[in-house]
């Protein structure tokens, strides 16, 4: 499997990197079946982080015997120094390591700089032999920006495909003009993406570019990696797709990152918000059930608060966007339901 040095690191990752994120919804066994196939497929790129639940204990219960050959990636959302060395002494443990290759700030609403107390830990961290690279993932494209001007941060974790705005292309590009590594989240955009095929091409232009796909199930793994083998090539038709995507899902929607969340009235705001996309571009029966319906008319109780807007790093008017959702919603169930 093709690999390339991740930035500045020295890390020789592999192009296709795996997003542990939905391996915490399988069981122990299934996520080491999958884990193991990867690996033994070439993968030697892993991202998880604190807040994934029991992912990282699944990579450790998979990959600790061949942790020598394999690049881990995780992230802290500590906002303090005493929950940093909680989360990267639970880290540790959970993923039977001793070190961390890159430790991330898991999406920090300011960056820390130098001088700043948890950006200070990190640096102890690392000169303890703890963690080897420090790096950081954003949804803002301004915080990316200021991270990777910074100098302080050897890797960006940052939401980039097809649809991506020609702002976040601008940071891609100054990744590689800083010598950053550049790790891509959000390859399929929170599910709203359904042609793979399309969006590993459009990625696989930026040789500095490492996505990491989150997989769960075998057949997902079993796709990226025969991708990996015979990359397809972004001919016309593919382009004229991508366009399509684009026009689409382009303005104010809701990727589905879910920092809204929660909400005070227990809206799902990270599917609610995105509803009317979910509807039409994956298979529409798991979103029309009786609970989700009932889940949908919680939007009714919004008082406005407007906690989830303020909260949006794409700063978003999400009460608005929710109305929106649920007025389509409603005559979409009509439609396809209650006939």
């Amino acid at each position: 499997m093709r690999k390339i040095i991740l930035g500045n690191t020295g890390l020789e990752v592999t192009r296709v990197g795996f997003g542990v994120l939905p391996i915490q919804r399988v069981s122990m066994e299934d996520a080491k079946r999958i884990l193991i196939r990867a690996y033994e497929s070439g993968v030697n790129f892993f991202d998880t982080a604190r807040a994934y639940t029991d992912s990282e204990e699944k990579i450790g219960n998979a990959l600790s015997d061949v942790r020598k050959n394999i690049i881990i990636a995780t992230k802290t959302h500590a906002k303090d120094a005493k929950t940093f060395w909680e989360h990267l002494e639970t880290s540790l443990q959970k993923l039977k390591t001793d070190y961390i290759d890159i430790y991330q700030f898991h999406n920090p609403e300011t960056v820390p700089m130098a001088g700043d107390e948890l950006y200070e830990v990190m640096l102890e961290a690392k000169r303890k032999g703890f963690i080897r690279h420090i790096g950081i993932t954003n949804h803002s494209c301004e915080n990316g920006r200021k991270a990777v001007l910074s100098g302080l941060y050897e890797t960006l974790q940052y939401p980039f495909n097809h649809i991506s705005s020609e702002e976040d292309h601008e940071l891609v590009m100054l990744c590689r003009e800083k010598n950053v590594g550049f790790i891509a989240m959000k390859a399929l955009s929170g599910g709203l993406i359904t042609n793979a095929e399309n969006a590993f091409c459009y990625l696989w232009q930026y040789p500095h570019v490492v996505p990491i796909w989150g997989i769960q199930r075998m057949e997902e793994l079993e796709q990226f990696i025969e991708l990996e083998k015979n990359p397809p090539v972004l001919d016309e038709k593919r382009r004229q797709l991508i366009e399509q995507d684009r026009k689409e899902l382009s303005g104010s929607f809701c990727r589905g990152c879910g920092y809204c969340m929660p909400c005070p009235a227990d809206i799902p705001i990270s599917n609610a918000a995105r509803m009317k996309f979910l509807l039409r571009r994956a298979p529409y029966q798991q979103f029309v059930t009786k609970e989700w319906q009932e889940k949908m008319e919680l939007i009714e109780n919004c008082t406005e608060c407007r906690q989830c807007s303020e909260k949006c790093p794409y700063h978003l008017d999400t009460p608005s966007l929710l109305r929106d959702m649920l007025a389509d919603y409603r005559e979409f169930v009509k439609i396809h339901v209650c006939r």
